[in-house]
């Protein structure tokens, strides 16, 4: 029962620690480095723009999805993930970029998860860390679900509007 909980607790700081750095390095991380069009951002073939994660209903369980801009953003200059009242190319533009500094932040904690394999012990460390690297995969297929779509309504309002957005 002693090595469970020093398990638990271990698991808990370490997803913490991963956490707070992965938000803190989101939140620093220069969007206008990441283009929603190019590589390895743009849309895959394969995805065909998002339908191929319609096909796994994500379109009912994404908003289920727990989001950290919700709670960061009182605190900080972090993009709340939703378009409300801007509906402007400049701000669909932001929001694309948005996506590809999460999708980022995601695979980063999926390739760092196998610390957990060193903080832990036994055959709990080897569980944590698979279920922890794939618990940000639904995340990364959200980004990439969302981002074709924002970057079209980049593209309309920003013709719309002059093309005054770049």
């Amino acid at each position: 029962m002693k090595e469970l909980l020093l398990n638990v607790l271990a698991f808990v700081v370490t997803a913490g620690i991963i956490g707070i750095l992965a938000h803190i390095l989101g939140e620093k991380l220069p969007r206008a480095k990441f283009d929603p069009e190019k590589f390895p951002y743009a849309p895959y073939a394969w995805e065909k723009y998002g339908k191929v994660y319609e096909k796994l209903g994500i379109a009912k369980w994404k908003d289920k999805m727990p989001d950290k801009s919700k709670f960061a953003f009182a605190q900080n200059k972090t993009v709340r993930k939703s378009v409300g009242g801007d509906v402007s190319g400049a701000h669909f533009e932001l929001l694309a970029r948005e996506t590809c500094v999460a999708e980022a932040v995601h695979w980063a904690l999926l390739v760092i998860s196998p610390v957990l394999l060193i903080t832990m012990t036994g055959w709990l460390s080897i569980v944590a860390t698979v279920l922890y690297g794939l618990s940000n995969i639904p995340f990364i297929m959200i980004q990439r679900y969302n981002r074709p779509r924002l970057v079209r309504l980049y593209k309309r309002m920003s013709s719309r509007q002059g093309g005054q957005n770049k």
